[in-house]
């Protein structure tokens, strides 16, 4: 009897590598249509800072997780495609000008929020992080324009194709829509627990229109 082959790996089939890229596609978009809709409102609490002060920071707050969960998808994606997947190779990689963003838009956001959530542990008044915070802002809406905009045409048809009946059914779908969501209730709830420490600035907000 002849000797059997040596057990090894098995190979993954092509339409589940597809699959596999099509679900880290699908979603990175529902975040990030989650995201620009809390964004929307709370681009609308800037503009209307002073009356919607707390609204400001409980948006902030909420922004956290998710943010924290499109950057672990969009990094997932890129360690993918330079370590060489063939799935990720094949879909290719963004192009060169939102390559160069991408980084930018990163620190960007981590430091608006870094610096608006620092604003909450310190007294409430005029200080190099409350301009830091405004001037990050400033420049990350800069970006971040330019970022969403490369993206808009298809981020509803990818960000709601696990949420659409009749869509193509994508293994995993349960898991990304549990991640999703998941994110939104660690925002909410991270949210709850430091709004408190807001009273301050609310009142400081209310008595002299200071920004947050």
């Amino acid at each position: 009897m002849p000797n059997s082959p040596p057990a090894g790996p098995r190979p993954v089939a092509p339409s589940a590598v597809a699959d596999g890229v099509t679900g880290n596609e699908r979603l990175t978009a529902a975040v990030a249509l989650a995201l620009l809709i809390l964004l929307a409102v709370e681009g609308v609490t800037v503009a209307l800072i002073h009356p919607l002060f707390p609204a400001h920071v409980v948006v902030g707050l909420v922004l956290v997780p998710p943010t924290a969960l499109k950057l672990a998808s969009t990094s997932y994606r890129a360690g993918r495609y330079y370590l060489g997947a063939p799935g990720y190779r094949r879909r290719g990689p963004p192009e060169l000008l939102l390559r160069w963003l991408a980084p930018v838009v990163v620190v960007l956001t981590a430091a608006l929020l870094g610096s608006g959530i620092g604003l909450l542990a310190v007294a409430p008044g005029p200080s190099l992080l409350l301009t830091l915070h405004k001037g990050v802002f400033l420049l990350w809406f800069l970006a971040m324009s330019v970022h969403v905009l490369a993206y808009l045409g298809r981020l509803p048809g990818l960000g709601l194709a696990d949420w659409r009946p009749g869509a193509r059914s994508v293994p995993g779908r349960s898991r990304r829509q549990a991640a999703l969501l998941g994110s939104l209730v660690a925002g909410v709830v991270l949210a709850v627990a430091l709004l408190p420490a807001a009273g301050a600035w609310t009142h400081w907000v209310a008595a002299f229109g200071g920004g947050g």
